[in-house]
């Protein structure tokens, strides 16, 4: 029972001699129910108000102190346990230890979680995304192996970037709050190009140093110009790839248009989880790190991936493909904003 004062449980007492019902009793003084319920029966039981010893340590934090910490969590939930420690012995100049606030959290149910990593949205972008799929709501997953997906990824020898934690509740992970944006930079490593359809895997292709709008026609023209005219006999596709600056470049678009390629239009920006390629370069990272033998450079890492590449098998793709009616909706139930995929 929660610990009253001899003045509260008088209260309580007095409210009750004069009939006031238990509920009013409770919203009057602002105490649990079952907390006046009991201290109304242990004072018809003994008519004795007088507190017995209790066993164990009495708890630091009361109610009202376990709100003021949620409060901080939630004004800031990406904050270390000993920023939050210090931030509530401000607020409330109660002298707590990390370990406090640990169990205090964790009794409200809040716990320390790797946050997800999604792109960085503006509210065009969400509207963007948002209008894209209400026009494709209605594509058959027939149409969507249609589509000839494609993207760049970096892939490193060692992953050194710690994505930190942050405090939620079970169950809310994709919550805007518990992720982390991200943006697309450069880095140390090798970028490779890769596509795929419901025809099956395209190349994988290593990209030279940083793409420019020169090496990514060439890429196009060298293995995406090949694979239309054996897969799709030159007709009945459509090639997606993203906004970003290489691709959208003024020789990159004269090109597509002399070279009359059938792009899927208006992709809309910071939409990895409407890609399905995002989850082949997550699939070839787990097989790269479970690979028995460690890789020790550039040379090996291209040798990998292009192994692990070709091991991806035609089941996998057509999930993925499948998966897109899926993805989909979850953009539209989540108003545009980043989704679990």
């Amino acid at each position: 029972m929660y610990h009253l004062t001899e003045s509260q449980r008088g209260e309580i007492i007095g409210l009750y001699k004069n009939n006031q019902p238990i509920s009013k009793i409770s919203k009057t003084l602002k105490i649990h129910r079952t907390t006046v319920s009991r201290t109304i029966k242990k004072y018809i039981d003994k008519d004795n108000l007088a507190t017995c010893p209790r066993t164990g340590r009495p708890k630091l934090l009361t109610c009202e102190s376990q709100k003021m910490l949620k409060t901080i969590v939630k004004n800031n939930n990406k904050n270390s346990a000993e920023q939050i420690k210090k931030k509530f012995i401000e607020k409330t100049n109660i002298e707590v230890s990390t370990k406090t606030i640990r169990r205090n959290l964790h009794e409200m149910k809040i716990f320390s979680y790797v946050p997800a990593r999604k792109p960085l949205l503006s509210d065009r972008q969400r509207e963007q995304r948002l209008r894209w799929c209400i026009q494709k709501r209605n594509w058959t997953v027939r149409k969507w192996k249609s589509v000839i997906w494609s993207d760049e990824s970096r892939f490193t020898i060692f992953d050194n970037d710690g994505p930190g934690h942050v405090w939620r509740t079970p169950g809310t992970r994709f919550n805007i709050a518990n992720m982390v944006p991200t943006v697309k930079f450069g880095g140390g490593g090798l970028m490779v190009w890769g596509c795929f359809s419901g025809k099956g895997l395209g190349p994988l292709v290593k990209v030279e140093g940083k793409m420019s709008g020169l090496d990514y026609i060439q890429i196009l023209e060298k293995h995406l110009l090949p694979l239309i005219d054996k897969e799709f006999n030159g007709k009945g596709y459509l090639f997606q790839d993203d906004n970003a600056p290489v691709h959208t470049a003024k020789d990159v678009k004269q090109w597509m248009l002399t070279n009359k390629i059938n792009v899927l239009p208006d992709w809309p920006s910071q939409s990895p989880d409407l890609n399905p390629i995002e989850h082949l370069w997550s699939e070839l990272g787990r097989r790269i790190r479970n690979r028995p033998q460690v890789i020790k450079n550039i040379t090996e890492l291209e040798t990998a991936l292009q192994e692990e590449w070709n091991k991806i098998s035609m089941n996998q793709i057509i999930s993925l493909i499948e998966s897109m009616p899926r993805r989909i909706e979850a953009v539209i139930t989540s108003n545009g904003w980043p989704t679990k995929y």
